[in-house]
């Protein structure tokens, strides 16, 4: 029994290096899919933004819009900024943890003003002109969490409120002042849209699902060495062990021991059928010696 147990032993490293690998893989696996899982709801959500503010500039201000701006007027429902972080709030009264931010370093409403992390996502796409997206995780208060950012750049719509304070409607200096939200050059990019979304939820559903594999791994694992000490012991196991007993039974001098069966072409069968001619030829040979007048 000491091989059997010399190759489960084996077996048992074997599998158990393979199960080690295997899980492995599986988590990193699936916390990159819970990360593409988040990353494509941000999307979406940013993609929603965008449809807001391209709703407000399109259709909404237009109407909304004083023409020549005749009773110099402010309304901030005009404002596609304010339409989509208003319309965001919204959500966040359903998903708390979800958040939109048009950060900016020179905001007009103080409610936009970047913090530092994001003036560090400003600064980067005003370093690279080309880049057009930016992705990360930081840490937030309720959890690891990850950003998606687009950059904002300033068009001739923005500057007609944001170039110099003398050119914004009065209402807007008499609510948010002068000092900030103007200087603004038409291509710059004076703002990013960024949106935070939580990644504990699916961090969780990616450890539970790797733990129901390790689970359902070691089961198969247990199940494949019980299978294969069986077979061990039916092929391999088993026979050797008849083949030791019959050496032992020969070495002490009993030779009428029964012959092995043979079954199959096996290196076993073939072992098994040597044995037994050699308890045969050694069976002759001690009868021979026993009787000399035979010879």
């Amino acid at each position: 029994m000491r091989l059997l147990v010399k190759f489960s032993a084996i077996f048992a490293l074997i599998f158990c290096a393979g199960v080690a690998i295997i899980a492995w893989l599986s988590y990193r696996l699936m916390q990159e899919d819970a990360r593409t899982q988040v990353l494509n709801q941000a999307r979406l959500m940013m993609q929603a933004a965008r449809s807001v503010r391209d709703y407000t500039t399109l259709q909404i201000k237009p109407l909304l819009t004083p023409d020549e701006k005749r009773d110099n007027t402010f309304l901030a429902q005009t404002v596609p900024a304010y339409a989509a972080t208003e319309n965001f709030n919204y959500l966040r009264a359903s998903f708390p943890d979800y958040s939109y931010k048009e950060a900016a370093l020179n905001p007009t409403n103080p409610r936009d003003r970047a913090v530092d992390w994001e003036a560090d996502i400003i600064n980067a796409f005003r370093n690279k002109p080309q880049l057009e997206e930016l992705t990360g995780e930081r840490e937030a208060s309720t959890g690891p969490s990850l950003f998606f950012a687009r950059p904002i750049h300033a068009d001739r719509a923005c500057l007609e409120c944001h170039s110099l304070p003398g050119n914004a409607p009065t209402a807007m200096i008499e609510i948010y002042g002068s000092a900030n939200g103007f200087g603004w050059q038409q291509g710059t990019v004076i703002a990013a849209q960024i949106v935070s979304v939580p990644m504990s939820l699916p961090l969780q559903l990616a450890y539970d699902g790797f733990r129901a594999q390790l689970v359902y791994l070691g089961a198969i694992l247990l199940v494949s060495l019980v299978v294969l000490n069986l077979a061990l012991y039916f092929t391999i196991a088993r026979p050797v062990a008849a083949l030791s007993e019959m050496a032992d039974k020969i070495s002490l001098g009993q030779l009428d021991v029964p012959e092995l069966p043979i079954r199959g072409k096996d290196e076993i069968s073939r072992l098994a059928g040597s044995f037994n001619r050699m308890r045969r030829s050694l069976a002759t040979a001690m009868r021979m010696l026993g009787d000399p007048g035979s010879q």
